[in-house]
């Protein structure tokens, strides 16, 4: 870059291009600079009627020099003794040659020591068909919008969820109100147990717990602690947030809170006292656990449970990292018996159209002891959960039952007096007939080669998608379909 006399900037490839862009222009002016220019051609030096601007640097260039020289490289600062060498930088794959290369060029050169230790590739964002975004594409995704629609901790946990590595990630906002939902069944869940009185107990002892429902939980949370600390600490974080989601939505609210409302709606008061100091101590788990994904909202959930009249005595961005250790393998093996028991039920009385509210006997094939004394003992929640009437141990399935294998035991549900086997029989090989066909339809569309070579990338991978749904779903309708038929 070249200044003119009057502090114009010509910007070319050399200085005899940038001279003679600038004779042009002032030649063709009329007034003081024309006649000063034709003034200095006539005794021409070089460098009087173009200064060269000294700082100009390539690009790349001086964004390589940025690990020290925003700490005062070349002068030895105490931030420079203090932040160099850094520690992670975090860039995409598309930069590594043009920046991060650079970098470590110049910081060895420089200053004799790489600028960081550890470079995280991250994964592009992309448009929800994988195409990479572009104005003229129209299909720019403005951050900005996403979080005023969806809030930014919804956003920050699709983009950390979708994150692996070796993947863009294909930005579908729908995946935003998804997340968000979770966002709202945790917000949810507080006010459950604020509704039931839960609150923080200094005097809670993990050990203390009596309640085998209690007892899980606790274990439960300190696998997905060590689950979503490796994540993060590996740098695999859409591992993480995986772990974080399963434990918070599938254990801590399908689960936990549903299997403690008969304590807190019982008599029992040293059990719901117990309940509430473990609800509530879990919850602060879960805050910590989630706040690198969900700092917002984790916050203010984290000021709002202090307590009444009651003060946190540090933000949650301050707290110490959880790193739980308690375990109870025999708690944690009879309530997800429990859990995998009810599973399957609901999954069998799903597939095979068997009307909510209608209730059937459960009974139980080839049960050990260990099985028969959980029967025992869940036998209410059991009931309660998987809808079901009489619970019965038996030598052999009843005749017109759906069976699913649990452990050792054959878990049989007599269904003839509640659905017409028959005609589920008829539908579910309707259903599949139909899904075969699409499948056929399918496949033969992207065995042709001359679709696949010629139609937008985009649309053959949504084809590619239908025929792996397609497919799952035959998969489904399969296994229903023998189950109505063993149980005719």
């Amino acid at each position: 870059a070249w200044y003119g006399p009057d502090g114009r900037v010509f910007v070319e490839k050399t200085e005899e291009e940038a001279l003679s862009a600038a004779i042009e222009f002032y030649l063709a002016l009329e007034g003081p600079w024309k006649a000063w220019v034709e003034d200095k051609l006539e005794n021409f030096k070089p460098g009087e009627i173009l200064t060269r601007d000294e700082d100009v640097l390539d690009t790349w260039f001086s964004s390589a020099l940025w690990p020290f020289s925003t700490l005062g490289w070349p002068d030895e600062t105490p931030e420079l003794k203090t932040y160099y060498q850094t520690d992670v930088l975090v860039t995409g794959f598309d930069i590594i040659f043009f920046w991060v290369a650079r970098m470590m060029m110049m910081g060895l050169h420089f200053m004799d020591e790489e600028p960081f230790h550890t470079v995280y590739v991250h994964a592009l964002v992309r448009d929800k068909n994988g195409q990479k975004m572009s104005k003229s594409k129209g299909n720019v995704i403005d951050p900005l919008d996403l979080i005023d629609e969806y809030g930014a901790d919804a956003l920050r946990f699709t983009l950390t969820v979708m994150a692996a590595q070796g993947r863009d990630v294909k930005l579908d906002p729908a995946r935003i109100a998804g997340y968000r939902n979770f966002g709202t069944k945790l917000w949810n869940a507080t006010r459950f147990a604020e509704m039931n009185e839960v609150a923080r107990n200094d005097d809670f002892w993990l050990n203390d717990a009596r309640l085998a429902v209690n007892r899980w939980i606790l274990t439960e949370l300190t696998r997905a602690a060590r689950e979503i600390t490796d994540g993060i600490t590996s740098y695999r974080f859409n591992e993480a947030a995986g772990a974080a989601y399963r434990f918070v939505w599938n254990l801590f609210c399908d689960w936990y809170l549903e299997l403690l409302k008969p304590v807190f709606m019982g008599t029992d008061e040293a059990a719901k006292a117990e309940s509430r100091a473990c609800v509530a101590f879990v919850l602060d788990e879960i805050y910590k656990l989630l706040h690198p994904m969900m700092p917002f909202m984790t916050e203010e959930l984290w000021a709002q449970t202090a307590g009444e009249g009651k003060q946190r005595p540090s933000l949650l961005c301050h707290a110490a990292w959880p790193s739980p250790d308690f375990e109870d393998a025999e708690a944690a093996a009879d309530i997800n018996w429990l859990v995998d028991l009810v599973s399957g039920i609901r999954s069998v009385r799903s597939e095979m159209n068997v009307p909510p509210a209608a209730i059937a006997p459960l009974v139980v094939v080839g049960a050990n002891a260990v099985t028969r004394e959980r029967l025992v003992r869940e036998e209410s929640a059991i009931k309660r959960l998987a809808r079901v009437g009489d619970i019965s141990l038996a030598d052999v399935a009843p005749k017109g039952s759906a069976q699913i294998v649990l452990n050792e035991a054959t878990i049989c549900l007599p269904l003839g007096s509640l659905i017409d086997l028959v005609a589920e029989a008829a539908r579910l090989q309707k259903e599949l007939a139909k899904v075969t066909e699409e499948i056929a339809r399918l496949h033969k569309k992207l065995s042709n080669e001359r679709f696949v070579a010629s139609a937008p990338a985009e649309i053959v991978d949504a084809e590619r998608e239908k025929l792996a749904e397609y497919r799952d779903a035959q998969d489904k309708l399969s296994v229903a379909l023998a189950r109505v038929r063993d149980a005719g």
